[in-house]
């Protein structure tokens, strides 16, 4: 059972496990407004963590010995071939030493130790990543991330870009990208597989642009026959270089340092407690792409707290199986995720009979009444009688949930609590910051918000006069500053300059309002937005958020032209949704054809409008048309970024003809 319970002067406290645990932002007085974690002191301008909590961990370089220490040297890298077989794992020591072992037979095939040596790795979440990882960071060299969404393109340019010496892949089917991309005077010189068998034709058409392919097994053997004595990385150098994707142009490289990951750790730490904190008795399934700063920096932490991190099998359709037979503890994940977990359980609970729906609805608001009291557990009579199998679908030990990258509905983050009995908090934050500037606290059961600075980063909000947010009013850009902030993009200064200002303020393109409370609420994007031909400035990533909040609308694209007066949209139903308002309205035929249907354009229209003005969005927020598509926006068709944004170009060019209909339509 966790419970909590509000002390101190005027709420502004709350006791957690006994231990007092500050829930919110504090202001530094000044023109700027800077605000800070109550656990820091401002001093000159630098942040100074009030607690004295300081790891002596300098350099993610030392996170296995920490977690070898903390464990014992216990389980820590774990996998499965299938569902029908238990997690084999590796200990902390066997990782470390496959570490060295593969670290030195990067330098005995040419790569020399040093920052100035960029590794690749293209592969799915696996054991390999990690130890592939930390061989890097043993010899000075840094980790480069490539993935699938990225393009064939973007690949090419990371590739080159970054000159890195060599690439890790996990399976023969990569070697084809490889083969269009790796031209004459292409830096790479070794392909390691992580799994054979290689075909002998790829093996030979690699040999013959001067590139050798290796087996990974193999290279552990060398680094064993030539060890080498590891180039320990300082805390400023480069341990990863992350390539972001945005809905327009060319990839940018963000260099991240061991100070940067350990600080955001550190804050994080800070900022929720000891008592609470990752330890070697949690236990986490790796899921979300490694690629990505979120789960790189969940599994530093949980290396040097010596936890025990298992794999997914690499098939998101069997990622619940993984779920249940890791049953972790701790569950980072998206909204997506949580979302589709929540969907299936109330379209149980709707289907179910009266009796159980109605047994249902009592546990759930007898339960809802104790979280509104901040009382979270999972020991309750409710619990044993009714949601104990709904616990089974994530393994039925998760004492904590953990989302970001898009806002999570209060609906849902009340029914993890509820259901789940667990914690649940919402991070914000974006790569250049390492993963995550503010975290919603333990024992604020209010949401609508993403909390307050973590410890190691200072945040204000700057004027967007164009958009009328002004900071006076505690509305404005989202800026962070701190030892969480990247060191530039790589080979791009302009673009660096464009990002961090003079005074060293990351600018983050999202605009944010500051509650009472201290916590921040991201309400716009300042990025992506045009203006209408009446003048009226439109962000369409806030509208598209607030149109697929309606069950109607799984996706949704807004388009404004300059030349006209009002918005339009692409719409991409909700496909049960959909089926389940056609047999309520007597409609017929395939999903295709049920978007083709005039009257289901309507309804869905007159939703957006009844559900927008409810919303507070002025008329010209308003999408006067929509077109209905039947095939939902991914990455596989080149309609979303790697972490799932419109791509707003490329949509924009698909659907030019539909978006040209819908405006000469009167």
């Amino acid at each position: 059972m966790f419970e909590v319970r509000r002390v101190g002067v005027g709420g502004s406290f709350v006791q957690y496990l006994d231990s007092p645990f500050v829930l919110f932002g504090q202001v530094v007085w000044g023109p700027e407004h800077i605000h800070v974690s109550p656990l820091n002191d401002y001093r000159n301008g630098q942040l100074v963590i009030q607690d004295g909590y300081q790891p002596k961990i300098s350099t993610c370089y030392e996170a296995l010995d920490f977690g070898l220490k903390a464990s014992g040297d216990g389980p820590c890298l774990g996998w499965r071939d299938s569902s029908d077989e238990p997690f084999q794992w590796l200990t902390y020591s066997q990782v470390k030493e496959m570490a060295f072992q593969l670290g030195s037979a990067l330098i005995k095939k040419g790569c020399p130790p040093g920052n100035g040596t960029n590794i690749g790795v293209y592969s799915q979440n696996r054991p390999e990543w990690i130890i592939m990882d930390h061989a890097c960071m043993s010899y000075s060299m840094v980790a480069v991330a490539l993935y699938d969404t990225l393009g064939i393109e973007a690949c090419k340019h990371i590739i080159n870009l970054t000159e890195m010496r060599a690439i890790f892949i996990d399976k023969a089917p990569k070697l084809d990208i490889l083969l269009d991309i790796l031209g004459e005077g292409s830096a790479v010189k070794l392909v390691v597989i992580f799994e054979g068998p290689v075909p002998e034709d790829k093996q030979e058409a690699l040999e013959a642009r001067g590139i050798e392919l290796v087996l990974y097994r193999d290279m552990l053997e060398i680094g064993t026959n030539n060890r080498q004595e590891p180039v320990v990385p300082k805390k400023d150098d480069v341990v990863s270089i992350c390539f972001t994707s945005g809905t327009t142009g060319i990839p940018k490289g963000a260099r991240m340092t061991h100070d940067n990951f350990l600080n955001d750790s550190k804050g994080l730490q800070v900022y929720v407690g000891n008592d609470y904190w990752m330890s070697k008795d949690d236990i986490h399934l790796s899921y979300l792409p490694l690629a990505h700063q979120y789960e790189r920096l969940v599994m530093y932490i949980l290396l040097q707290r010596g936890a025990r991190i298992g794999f997914f099998q690499g098939d998101i359709k069997k990622l619940l199986d993984d779920v249940q037979a890791l049953r972790p503890t701790v569950f980072p994940s998206v909204p997506r995720l949580l979302n589709r977990i929540y969907d299936r359980v109330m379209t149980s609970v709707n289907s179910a009979g009266w009796i159980k729906r109605t047994l249902f609805n009592l546990a759930f608001s007898k339960k809802k009444a104790e979280v509104e009291k901040g009382i979270v557990r999972n020991d309750s009579i409710w619990d044993k009688i009714v949601f104990r199998k709904v616990q089974g679908l994530l393994g039925g030990r998760v004492r904590w949930i953990i989302t970001g990258s898009a806002p999570l509905s209060t609906d849902v983050i009340t029914f993890l609590r509820v259901v789940f009995g667990c914690l649940v908090s919402e991070g914000y934050g974006q790569t250049e910051c390492t993963a995550c500037a503010t975290l919603t606290a333990l024992a604020d059961m209010s949401t609508g918000h993403v909390g307050a600075p973590i410890p190691s980063c200072m945040i204000k909000l700057v004027d967007v006069p164009e958009m009328d947010y002004f900071a006076a009013d505690d509305k404005g850009e989202v800026c962070f500053k701190g030892p969480i902030v990247f060191k530039g993009y790589l080979k791009m200064p302009e673009r660096t300059s464009e990002a961090i200002d003079e005074d060293g303020w990351l600018h983050s393109g999202d605009i944010g309002q500051w509650n009472l409370n201290g916590t921040l609420k991201i309400i716009d994007r300042k990025k992506h937005i045009f203006k209408l031909s009446q003048g009226e400035y439109v962000a369409p990533e806030k509208l598209e958020s607030i149109y697929t909040q309606l069950p109607l609308v799984a996706q949704a694209f807004v388009f404004g032209d300059s030349l006209q007066s009002f918005l339009v949209g692409i719409i991409v139903p909700d496909e049960e949704e959909l089926k389940h308002y056609a047999a309520r309205n007597n409609l017929r035929g395939s999903f295709k054809e049920l978007c083709e249907l005039k009257e289901v354009t309507a309804a869905i229209l007159n939703q957006i409008a009844s559900h927008g003005k409810e919303a507070g969005l002025k008329g010209f927020e308003l999408v006067k048309a929509i077109h209905l598509h039947a095939e939902l926006f991914s990455t596989e068709n080149d309609l979303l970024t790697p972490t799932f944004k419109n791509k707003r170009m490329t949509l924009a060019e698909k659907f030019k003809e539909e978006i040209a209909n819908l405006y000469s339509t009167p």
